[in-house]
């Protein structure tokens, strides 16, 4: 077996165990539709720069695919920042009358209300479930500078989640009625 062959596997093994990871990454920041055209790049990429791959890839295969997603960004919106979509099951009509309504919209409607930011810092520990180390790797920057914007999201998420205090505004009037 030569070292080409080794390479191969050792690349299909990537492949087979961050694949699922990959794309669901990806899924929660574009339309469905799209997602598997980045994913073949991020991994086209990986290929090309296999010989660069850090000891823990799967930080970096994400942050390839968040590379390309920016650069789609700037190419179709003229912007860098890349959104992260809140991931929610819709296949029930029941979901309005499911207990923790209330709780998932105020969620939802605090969740919207973060800058695209923090939405991504956010995601990328609590949906993707990397460690700040390897969210950090994502992102291009260091592990303090990544805790710092992560415990930023966290209180202004938190904040976000906290009921009103104005009582006359007019959403509290309604929902009082």
């Amino acid at each position: 077996m030569d070292h080409d062959d080794t390479a191969e596997e050792r690349f299909r093994a990537l492949h087979a165990a961050t694949y699922t990871d990959l794309l669901r990454f990806v899924k929660r920041r574009i339309p469905d539709d799209d997602a598997d055209g980045v994913v073949s790049a991020a991994f086209l990429v990986a290929w090309r720069r296999f010989g660069d791959r850090p000891d823990d890839a799967r930080p970096w295969l994400f942050g390839i695919a968040r590379n390309i997603l920016a650069n789609q960004a700037r190419s179709r919106l003229r912007r860098g920042a890349v959104d992260v979509r809140m991931v929610g099951d819709h296949s029930t009509t029941e979901a309005d009358r499911a207990p923790g309504v209330d709780a998932r919209i105020d969620l939802v409607r605090a969740w919207w209300a973060l800058s695209a930011a923090d939405r991504e810092v956010l995601a990328l520990v609590a949906f993707d479930g990397l460690t700040d180390v390897q969210a950090a790797a994502v992102l291009g920057c260091h592990r303090a500078t990544f805790r710092m914007r992560l415990n930023r999201a966290r209180r202004r998420l938190r904040a976000g989640l906290e009921p009103a205090t104005d009582l006359s505004s007019p959403v509290e009037t309604w929902s009082r009625t």
